[in-house]
């Protein structure tokens, strides 16, 4: 006899997700993308939410975000009842409330010192009433995960919005081998179609390294043309490339069809010096320049702890573009009138360098924007970014996904890693990797051998 064969619903166990407001911060939409089924929150996931919306960092807007999301579900009814969540396929929802286990208190166990340890208490209670479900704790802390699983509670991340596979991400460029001189030759005339190089067409935007035997030539594929153009050195503020890879991202920032552009390397690659020389060289094609990156609180204090005005309090954050500027300026320091227009450009906020959060709400028209560090952003604060960019306006981000400095992000699940993942079929996006350190030899002895 054939095997039997099962219902969808006899295959897949229903599960309970127990949301933490790690999850809640990254996404406050997040309780709608668990398919069929059931989501809750602790009660105590709504009191530190409550604590978090005022302000005007993208947490407080997910924090105030959710809270108006259980307003409109929860209506006239309670919200320690399961309520049906309104879009199609999806399962229930509702609050929870932490008790003491006696043979697994969380707090007996880890200390009452923190919320965590009830959020804890709070899903082993409703695993204790559900014995037929599989519940399991969603969280972006690593550390509460690893408790759950401690008191034999199951416990995942978060995974919407994280690529799925880091040594597949999308480097920017691909090689071609053994091209004849005649088609160099060609290319060296006019732009030709993707077919002549005998591979298959890209999906977007994409840089070519065409091998010969007299070395490799740097080539563009448009996915606007469908052709492929020869790339000439370009050099930015007397910033002249020093690697192909280079060659590839100022190619991709002083192109006006290209409007949204990912730089991602290891430090000293050159990402924010080449992106800000490219914005100096355009600037009479812009408004405006912005330059920023998160402003990482240090010590556990927020901004606003620091003495002095808003510029004082951004500078210690900003201090490597300072630098990068700073650099910038000393490549004419024979010149006294290309200093004095940088100065001017700074006094008269032609070049401005501000943090993040000055910029929701406002439309950035003809603008070149520069986003430094991008990797300590999540996939909504990127998306909020990029939404307010209007017309004639270039947006860049660069950083290093491996190196995060902000809690509940890793290198599969920041804003930087997303954006190249989600938008490297677009013809209006380019993204490049730059493997090779520039800063120094020492520089590069840290990156490689420790």
């Amino acid at each position: 006899m054939g095997k039997e064969v099962k219902s969808k619903s006899a295959t897949v166990q229903q599960k309970i997700f127990v949301l933490d407001t790690s999850v809640i911060l990254y996404d406050h939409n997040a309780f709608e993308n668990f398919q069929e089924h059931d989501v809750t929150i602790p009660i105590q996931v709504l009191e530190e939410l409550d604590n978090m919306k005022t302000g005007n960092d993208t947490r407080n807007f997910e924090a105030r975000g959710f809270i108006r999301l259980m307003d409109n579900y929860s209506q006239n009814h309670v919200l320690t009842e399961w309520l049906p969540l309104k879009r199609k396929n999806i399962g229930r929802f509702k609050v929870i409330v932490d008790k003491r286990l006696p043979d697994s208190d969380a707090e007996t166990i880890f200390g009452n010192d923190k919320i965590d340890h009830r959020i804890l208490n709070a899903a082993l209670a409703l695993q204790q009433d559900n014995p037929e479900k599989k519940v399991v704790l969603v969280s972006k802390d690593i550390c509460l995960r690893l408790k759950a699983k401690a008191l034999n509670l199951h416990a995942e991340d978060y995974e919407t919005g994280k690529v799925k596979n880091l040594e597949e991400l999308y480097t920017g460029f691909g090689d071609v081998a053994k091209v004849t001189e005649k088609l160099l030759n060609q290319l060296n005339k006019q732009v030709l179609p993707i077919e002549e190089f005998k591979i298959p067409p890209p999906t977007g935007n994409l840089f070519i390294k065409l091998h010969s035997k007299n070395g490799v030539v740097p080539a563009f594929y448009n996915l606007q043309t469908t052709q492929v153009e020869k790339i000439a050195e370009q050099t930015a503020f007397n910033i002249y490339p020093k690697s192909i890879e280079q060659t590839f991202a100022l190619h991709a920032l002083l192109n006006p069809a290209v409007k949204l552009i990912t730089i991602q390397g290891n430090a000293g690659t050159g990402k924010t010096l080449l992106a800000l020389a490219s914005a100096l060289e355009q600037r009479k094609n812009y408004r405006q320049i912005f330059v920023t990156r998160p402003t990482i609180p240090l010590g556990n204090k927020d901004i606003g702890f620091l003495p002095g005005d808003a510029k004082s309090k951004i500078d210690p954050y900003m201090s490597p573009i300072w630098d990068n500027l700073k650099f910038l300026k000393d490549q004419f320091a024979g010149d006294e009138k290309m200093q004095h227009k940088i100065d001017e450009l700074l006094a008269t906020d032609k070049i401005s360098i501000t943090p993040l959060a000055f910029i929701r709400g406002r439309t950035l028209s003809k603008i070149f924007f520069i986003v430094d560090e991008a990797q300590n952003l999540t996939p909504h604060e990127v998306k909020t970014i990029i939404s307010r960019a209007g017309e004639h306006s270039k947006v860049i981000f660069a950083g290093d996904i491996y190196q995060i400095d902000t809690p509940y992000l890793d290198a599969e699940s920041n804003g930087l890693s997303y954006l190249i993942d989600k938008a490297r079929h677009h013809p209006l996006y380019a993204h490049i990797t730059l493997q090779k350190g520039e800063r120094s030899e020492l520089a590069n002895l840290a990156n490689e051998l420790l």
